[in-house]
């Protein structure tokens, strides 16, 4: 049995939190949600939906990069939206970074809060590229 790795990259934001960007088991990589935080800054890139979801997106390809995989290897997503009313919006923004691809399954849901304020958040389980 291996033990389970943690994954870190600079290109996406640090975690706000005792958990880690990601950690890779049983050929697996277990992402934490993502917000719309610029790694940089650690400030959220927009209070625009779509921008945060652009950023979740991009932050969660980071981690999946630096973990070995990608969203090609993606098998299960959950949204979390403090408005479901934006769903349509950030359905539009996620469509686009699995164009081409096989989506994954997926859940939406809506929730009270999110860290730093954010609108959206997502998460992801994949396989080893």
């Amino acid at each position: 049995m291996t033990t389970p790795q943690a994954v870190h990259t600079d290109k996406a934001p640090k975690a706000i939190g005792p958990y880690s960007q990601a950690i890779v088991a049983g050929g697996t990589v277990h992402c934490s949600g993502q917000v719309g935080m610029d790694p940089t800054t650690g400030e959220l890139v927009s209070e625009d939906v779509e921008a945060q979801t652009e950023q979740c997106l991009r932050n969660l390809q980071a981690v999946l990069e630096a973990a070995g995989s990608s969203f090609a290897q993606a098998v299960r997503c959950t949204v979390y939206l403090t408005d479901l009313g934006d769903f349509a919006r950030v359905n539009q923004v996620y469509a686009r970074a699995f164009e081409g691809l096989t989506p994954p399954s997926r859940a939406c849901v809506e929730v009270s809060a999110l860290p730093k304020g954010a609108l959206v958040e997502i998460d992801c389980l994949a396989s080893l590229a």
